[in-house]
């Protein structure tokens, strides 16, 4: 065992998240919501920020289950700066975990505007309240994969260059470039994920492929497939995304040098096909009778054809490694969906 999984070991031991003060934005999200249950669950304060009730969000749905004196629920937008700054004033957080997005591609793309000011005014909001009022906060902040664009040498590393051209990809561009932008102008204490697809329990964005594929095979009808089937992705697990998060936020917490002012690359590294992911997933639910229907004959205009990351740097850094493979992931997921669609 390496001197940094000690500390890090050491680090849970002591009970580190015990009593931190954690702004969560976007508390109801997919992400969002497990981060927030994990860090109740570790005894931490938890502010979640949300926008709008979700009824049937997974952090609803787990709070019917168990109730915790530790969570604190805010309600307001990102894109407002004076609330954003008034909280950060009063609560002077220890972390901020930023994942708070417009996220849906296709909403995107009609509808650039909102987007970029959710994800990249949001972001600035949350960056210039930390610096002007809660400069020892540590903050992670969301990027994406997407924000890469394409590349023909693969698997993406942190030193590719950043050449999005859709308007979420291009927004999350920009959110990272702001957030290691304030760390290294400012001091402030900021890193930054770019993670690959994250699926997993309570992911109820269906436009997504895995929870509309395991809706169509609960209910035993042919899964959709929008694209002609062949473009590479990676996809993570939420509990390992969850993983990653939480420990990058303990060594940026904790002054870790190399981490402030980075960004950090967190997937499996294995891509797989959509088809052969709406596949294993027919496997997975029992039903390979179903064959996956392909509207499309050739590849959607702007779709990257292959796009998977490196995780090296996150594994010598932060020691941080996976604990599922994708076959173990979607059978905890399928077992989610069954009975709640």
């Amino acid at each position: 065992m390496g001197s940094l999984e000690k500390e890090r070991e050491k680090l849970m031991n002591n009970n580190f998240w015990k009593g931190k003060k954690v702004i969560i934005t976007g508390a109801n999200g997919f992400l969002a919501s497990h981060l927030t249950i994990s860090l109740l669950e570790k005894k931490a304060v938890v502010i979640g920020i949300i926008k709008e009730a979700m009824p049937f969000s997974y952090l609803d749905l787990s709070l019917k289950e168990k109730k915790y004196s530790n969570l604190r629920i805010v309600k307001g937008d990102i894109v407002d700066h004076g609330f954003i700054k008034r909280l950060f004033k009063s609560i002077k957080p220890d972390v901020c975990l930023h994942v708070a997005a417009q996220a849906i591609v296709g909403l995107a793309n009609k509808s650039p505007i909102s987007t970029l000011r959710t994800n990249i005014e949001g972001t600035w909001n949350i960056l210039d309240a930390v610096r002007e009022f809660s400069s020892q906060t540590s903050v992670i902040v969301a990027s994406s994969d997407k924000a890469y664009g394409e590349h023909k040498k693969l698997p993406y590393t942190e030193e590719a260059a950043l050449q999005s051209l859709h308007p979420y990809d291009a927004s999350k561009a920009c959110a990272d470039i702001l957030s290691r932008t304030y760390a290294n102008t400012y001091g402030l204490n900021v890193a930054v994920t770019r993670c690959a697809n994250i699926y997993g329990p309570g992911d109820l964005n269906f436009s997504r492929i895995v929870p509309d594929t395991f809706r169509s095979a609960i209910l035993n009808k042919n899964p959709i497939i929008r694209s002609d089937g062949t473009p590479l992705r990676d996809y993570m697990y939420i509990k390992d995304t969850v993983n990653a998060y939480l420990i990058l936020a303990e060594a940026l917490f904790s002054g870790k040098k190399g981490i402030s002012g980075q960004a950090f690359n967190f997937g499996i590294g294995k891509p797989v096909s959509v088809l052969n992911l709406v596949k294993l997933m027919l496997k997975v639910a029992g039903r390979e009778n179903l064959k996956p229907v392909i509207l499309s004959k050739r590849k959607i205009h702007g779709e990257i054809d292959k796009q998977y990351l490196s995780s090296l740097k996150a594994k010598k850094v932060l020691n941080w490694s996976l604990k599922y493979t994708l076959l173990e992931g979607l059978k905890e997921t399928h077992d989610w969906y069954k009975g709640r669609v």
